[in-house]
């Protein structure tokens, strides 16, 4: 996996938990906003472990792109995050790579930081010897769907709800 240049690639660690939480929490109130999204500490708390890795883009450019009221918070922070884990394929009972989260912070998008990062997602899968990999993505953020369906991601299942 090759990042653009003026990125570099560092793994995540169990002390950054509270990190994956506010990336999460990003991630959903782009797609769904005016929500809490507290509860996704919990998600953390119960999957992130040694077996669902975390990996983290830095920014190494000396300028950031986003408005100035968030340049220091981007200096602190990595602009985007990569959560792996692993599903079991209802049909055939195979084991397979699951992506939990893949967030970049909407001033480093475009930039290919999302298809380096599926890259990886899809490196770490074969090289654990998974024949395929899934993730969730919301049938509103036409952005990721786009990505998804160039890189050669097919709808499998829909995942239906009705609210009670």
């Amino acid at each position: 996996m090759a990042l653009p240049a003026g990125y570099q690639l560092r793994s995540g660690s169990g002390v950054q938990r509270s990190l994956l939480v506010q990336f999460m929490q990003r991630s959903y109130a782009e797609v769904q906003p005016g929500h809490s999204y507290n509860h996704l500490a919990k998600t953390v708390e119960q999957y992130f472990s040694w077996e669902t890795p975390l990996w983290w883009v830095e920014s190494v450019h000396d300028k950031s792109p986003e408005p100035q009221e968030e340049i220091q918070q981007s200096l602190l922070q990595p602009v985007a995050c990569l959560w792996l884990g692993t599903a079991i394929d209802q049909g055939t009972g195979e084991r397979h790579a699951h992506i939990f989260l893949l967030y970049v912070r909407p001033a480093y998008r475009r930039q290919g930081l999302g298809t380096a990062l599926m890259q990886h997602a899809e490196d770490w899968a074969r090289a654990r010897g998974d024949r395929q990999i899934g993730l969730q993505v919301f049938q509103t953020n036409q952005p990721a769907l786009s990505l998804y369906h160039h890189l050669g991601y097919q709808t499998q299942s829909l995942w239906m709800v009705k609210p009670l």
